[in-house]
């Protein structure tokens, strides 16, 4: 297992050095439109290339990057250009509500979509299977900002229920903080449930066809026992890996539920910072969430391994 997770550890260093290229290449595609909108509607060209050459925009891209990339070593993700405050620190103060969307999003969608396709795969071919397979394809057809616009409509100015924005922190009282995040969640995890159960279902049908389910029956085994058991233990290889593949949505769905609910949250600073043209920031979340997927992808790496040893050789 140490030799497996070594080499996993050492192929994600050329995967973060591709990312960094190509997040800093993105970025200043349009180099001059931060200097622009710092200098104002009437820039005069000496005054956009003093403010161009003091954020370092005049220099070559490859010498700009090696100073970027230097920085990076050092735990330096630059300042912002508009707020001058360090990149880090304005992710820092973001992160808990990001974080919290998104594992109150992650623990109830699979605690619903796991047992929704279990189900469908029991009932194959009747109508709780096909109940949750028309939810699973409007569930990847609605927008999450359509949903979340339906929810606000339906639950805080229809019937006076929840918060519509906002966000407070677990510590200053579990009540609001339910109250403000439970919406969001619900829009977020629409798309991930359907995903997620629709995979479950296909596993736990193909599992289900195997003789050792067949002769599980035979014994006397219970339904729950098979289910559970036989079943899904051994189908539980796609699913970790359509749970894991799935948070990319996550990452997507956190930018636009968080603008929508207004959330303080690293979504919402992202969003901020592309429309102020604010690099050094967009830079710096980009590079967190390659980090944290790459993180992710190691994680159900190993788990692969702790339900089917098999993968280790």
């Amino acid at each position: 297992m140490g030799r497996f997770l070594a080499l996993r550890l050492i192929a994600t260093i050329p995967v973060m050095g591709v990312v960094a290229i190509v997040v800093f290449v993105l970025v200043r595609l349009d180099r001059g439109k931060a200097a622009a909108q710092l200098c104002g509607d009437i820039c005069p060209p000496e005054r956009l290339a003093e403010i161009m050459t003091r954020l370092g925009m005049d220099k070559p891209l490859w010498e700009q990057f090696g100073l970027w990339l230097l920085q990076l070593l050092q735990g330096d993700f630059g300042r912002s250009i508009q707020s001058q405050i360090p990149v880090l620190k304005l992710i820092g103060d973001r992160v808990e509500p990001t974080l919290s969307l998104a594992a109150t999003t992650l623990l109830f969608s699979v605690l619903v979509a796991v047992p929704m396709g279990v189900v469908a795969a029991w009932q194959h071919g009747r109508w709780p299977d096909r109940l949750i397979m028309i939810f699973s394809v409007i569930g990847f057809s609605v927008p999450v900002f359509v949903l979340g616009y339906v929810l606000i409509l339906a639950f805080p100015l229809s019937l006076g229920w929840l918060h519509v924005q906002g966000f407070q922190s677990i510590g200053a009282g579990l009540g609001g903080f339910l109250a403000r995040i439970t919406l969001p969640t619900l829009a977020l995890s629409v798309i991930y449930i359907a995903l997620v159960a629709r995979i479950t279902r296909t596993s736990m049908l193909e599992a289900l066809s195997q003789d050792y389910i067949r002769t599980a029956y035979a014994k006397g085994a219970a339904t729950r026992t098979v289910l559970i058991a036989h079943a899904l233990r051994n189908a539980a290889v796609p699913i970790v890996s359509v749970i894991g593949i799935g948070l990319v949505l996550l990452i997507g769905g956190v930018v636009v539920t968080e603008t929508v609910f207004n959330i303080p949250g690293i979504g919402r600073l992202t969003v901020d910072a592309i429309l102020g043209s604010d690099y050094p920031i967009i830079q710096g979340v980009l590079l967190v969430f390659s980090v944290i997927y790459v993180l992710i992808n190691l994680v159900i790496d190993v788990l692969y391994t702790l339900l089917d040893p098999r993968i280790r050789y």
